[in-house]
């Protein structure tokens, strides 16, 4: 990466474990692009639900000299957003999806 991993935490402290995992995961990403210019994660807490529990949120920018890839990850009726490595992990393999394609679709031209 050219620019460094950023990591933005909103509506909780920041946590080096949590940081780990995202930096862990981000560093996946350079195999489908060495020319990734800036990286961008934003781990939100949205909503403080009594029932719920803790949920949690991932948005994850990316730039390469191709174009912005985002994904965003948000708590909803689907998926389970109370444990913070399966958002991780959902968030990471989008983007993951999302540079393959690209891959694939700059190999067929």
């Amino acid at each position: 990466m050219q620019t460094p991993l950023q990591i933005t935490f909103r509506g909780m402290d920041p946590s080096p474990s949590i940081e780990a995992q995202i930096r862990e995961r981000a560093s996946r990403l350079e195999r489908f692009r060495n020319d990734i210019v800036r990286c961008h994660v934003v781990v939100d807490v949205p909503h403080r639900h009594q029932t719920k529990g803790r949920l949690f949120s991932l948005r994850i920018d990316l730039t390469t000299p191709m174009g912005d890839v985002t994904v965003n990850r948000n708590p909803d009726s689907h998926q389970d957003h109370t444990d913070f490595k399966a958002v991780v992990r959902d968030a990471f393999d989008a983007m993951t999806r999302q540079l393959e394609d690209e891959l694939r679709r700059r190999r067929a031209v």
